[in-house]
């Protein structure tokens, strides 16, 4: 049955205007994204379909173009505008936290850097650069690394923030691996960038460090 032929309360479309977009599984969620179904399969059924071919949702957001277009019925356009949307989405949370203060949106800071961070396939190390009243300047991925690391340069970070006039600064790396918990090597690299950006008088506020799905904050463990 087509779904324009569902009661109108079932309907994915109808739902989300009448009970939020909250109300909405991943599969009718994904059922507007599609907008259409193929020959003898709803948009619904189509997304109950990619959603167990690859396993979740999160899988199929962060699918590359090749793997995205091989099932039946997605293709490029639609992999170019999944990727607006996903933008879209960062930029907001970017937007949002660009309005507050960083240390006083700890969640939306984390939820920034877990957009940012969490699906990458190499290490990144990046920097929140902060004003005097710890509003965000920029954010600002420095190093890249293979997936056991990244040579982080405390010089470049120093660099970096003194050429945007920034008081203090969060950073942020992520581990591919999905586990969150940092490494002594993450703690000596910590202590070297204190020092360094200490000389400068810029502080560094927190250290949070992205795996899949949470965030470790090196200032609630008291490492700051």
């Amino acid at each position: 049955m087509a779904i324009c032929d569902w009661p109108s309360a079932e309907r994915p479309r109808e739902k989300l205007l009448a009970q939020g977009a909250g109300s909405l599984s991943d599969a009718e969620l994904l059922a507007i994204f599609l907008r259409t179904g193929v020959k003898g399969k709803s948009a619904v059924d189509l997304a109950r379909e990619l959603l167990q071919e690859f396993g979740s949702l999160r899988a199929l957001l962060t699918a590359d173009l090749t793997a995205f277009c091989k099932p039946l019925g997605l293709g490029s356009a639609k992999y170019a505008q999944l990727q607006a949307v996903l933008e879209m989405a960062r930029r907001h949370l970017a937007e949002q936290l660009a309005r507050g203060d960083a240390l006083t949106s700890p969640d939306l800071t984390r939820q920034y850097l877990l957009a940012q961070l969490r699906d990458r396939d190499h290490e990144v190390f990046a920097c929140l650069l902060l004003d005097n009243q710890h509003r965000v300047l920029k954010y600002h991925e420095l190093f890249r690394g293979t997936i056991d690391g990244a040579a982080v340069y405390p010089r470049e970070v120093v660099k970096l923030a003194l050429s945007h006039g920034a008081a203090a600064v969060i950073l942020a790396h992520n581990h591919p691996s999905g586990v969150a918990e940092p490494s002594h090597a993450d703690r000596a690299l910590t202590d070297r960038l204190q020092q360094a950006l200490g000389l400068v008088d810029i502080r560094v506020l927190d250290h949070l460090v992205v795996g899949d799905g949470h965030c470790v904050s090196f200032a609630e463990r008291g490492w700051m």
